[in-house]
């Protein structure tokens, strides 16, 4: 058989290649035979807007229901944090989320859920990935399995609505775009609006769900949101729009004039809004997170947590407790009080709350955090796709000889989660290699959009890419 690799949030291949309802089958029950031996009894199962992922998750209740487990599919397509949701809201021992997030729109995926209602953790993951073909897929018997379809909407929108401050966001007459990708999320923040009786107009782009996502990858970065740039160009602040990938755990942001709002600066919003609002605790970030993070946690007196990249790190700093805020560069970000998950519709909120709470826009509020920490920031990535995986091999083996990059001499080296040079007080980069695909990843952030294009290409150069 096929061998089956699990990422850090799961497993993902291609529709019809590797990808297959065999496959699923067989991830489906080495996953029912991890939730029997730690006493489950209950299972909810989620699915986004992808080509066949309502099929592929009646087939994986099929085989969770024929190994004795209370199976729970949803009635119709979900976001991501709301099957994390519901594994809570049913007290169930785990979940499943057929779904390939971002990735383009050929993948599927099988992301696992934890008990506590997050990604689970890497401990969880190998032990799934161990049992593998330990048995061949349970039958299911139409007369003797039954399969329950849930819908957690209401429920979810009332957990929301606990996070929230209501009344000051019933203020708030002014609009707020949602661009779902053509992914879960769409209509789910219009649809909290209309629940919670708020007065401002929601805008939905995308929100029909489109397997093919309108031709984009559903990730929120600037090459796939030249839509969304274009009809912003003419709105005024504070209008912005949230974006939420393909399955809504994470979000983007497209300011009014048409600009990007990046992860980070996001971020460093969302840990300076939670703070005013009363909350405390650490701050959590991945190795590839922006410096005004650290800059801004220090002077609001928080401890700050870095992990290796990928949110099973963040869910196992989140399950420790005392966590604030946990976040990485590609836009998944979790907060306290709500369930150990990224929540792109939840994120989408808070920062339209912290827009009304200050009266200034997402900009003005990252300007003013950057004042305040003496830090000025401009991030950009590469993601370089290369012949093979002997020749991401050999461009690591590179990276592992600093050289001075576009005039700047490398200070310091960190190997946490591939190579990362300090360059000075005010840059870094950070070289990464997917450890599934011949890809390699290089992070930059330095105090221009200038700088940040110079040590790039300077990096690229280096190792001879």
């Amino acid at each position: 058989m096929d061998p089956i690799r699990f990422g850090t949030d799961g497993w993902r291949g291609v529709i019809a290649e590797d990808y297959t309802f065999q496959n699923l089958r067989r991830v489906a029950q080495a996953y029912a035979d991890y939730l029997k031996e730690t006493g489950a009894k209950e299972v909810v199962v989620g699915f986004d807007a992808r080509f066949l992922s309502e099929r592929f998750a009646l087939e994986t209740g099929r085989v969770l229901a024929a190994n004795g487990l209370h199976a729970r599919v949803a009635k119709r397509l979900v976001p991501t944090p709301v099957t994390s949701f519901a594994v809570v809201h049913y007290s169930a021992g785990g979940g499943a989320m057929i779904t390939a997030s971002h990735n383009p729109p050929e993948y599927n995926g099988f992301k696992l859920k934890g008990p506590y209602g997050g990604s689970v953790t890497p401990k969880i993951v190998a032990d799934v990935e161990a049992r593998l073909d330990a048995h061949p897929p349970a039958a299911f018997d139409e007369g003797a399995h039954a399969l329950e379809r849930f819908d957690v909407k209401k429920p979810y929108f009332g957990k929301l609505a606990e996070m929230l401050d209501l009344e000051l966001l019933r203020s708030y007459e002014g609009v707020l775009y949602h661009d779902a990708m053509g992914g879960a999320g769409g209509g789910w923040v219009s649809g909290f609006a209309a629940y919670a009786e708020l007065s401002l107009e929601v805008r939905d782009l995308h929100a029909v769900p489109h397997p093919l996502f309108y031709g984009v990858n559903p990730e929120p970065i600037p090459k796939n949101l030249t839509t969304l740039f274009a009809l912003m160009k003419n709105e005024e602040d504070p209008t912005f729009a949230a974006v939420t990938d393909g399955d809504a755990d994470r979000i983007g942001a497209v300011l009014a004039g048409g600009r990007y709002f990046n992860s980070h600066q996001i971020f460093a919003v969302l840990l300076k809004h939670l703070y005013e609002k009363g909350y405390r605790g650490r701050v959590v970030k991945t190795f590839s997170v922006s410096k005004v993070i650290d800059l801004l946690a220090k002077k609001l007196g928080l401890e700050v947590v870095t992990t290796p990249i990928g949110f099973k790190y963040i869910t196992d700093e989140f399950l420790k407790g005392g966590v604030l805020i946990g976040g990485e560069e590609s836009g998944g970000i979790g907060v306290a009080g709500h369930i150990p998950e990224r929540d792109g519709i939840l994120n989408a909120l808070l920062l339209l709350e912290s827009v009304v709470r200050t009266g200034k826009s997402l900009a003005e509020q990252f300007a003013e955090i950057e004042d305040e920490v003496g830090f000025k920031h401009a991030f950009d990535r590469l993601d370089l796709h290369l012949a093979s995986n002997e020749a991401k091999e050999k461009a690591m083996e590179r990276a592992k000889e600093p050289v001075p990059l576009a005039g700047r001499a490398v200070t310091e080296v960190e190997t946490l989660d591939g190579v990362k040079w300090h360059l000075g007080e005010d840059a870094w980069v950070l070289f990464r290699p997917s450890g599934t695909e011949p890809v390699l990843r290089i992070y930059a952030e330095a105090e221009s959009e200038e700088a940040v294009a110079a040590i790039l290409k300077a990096a690229r150069v280096h190792l001879g890419l």
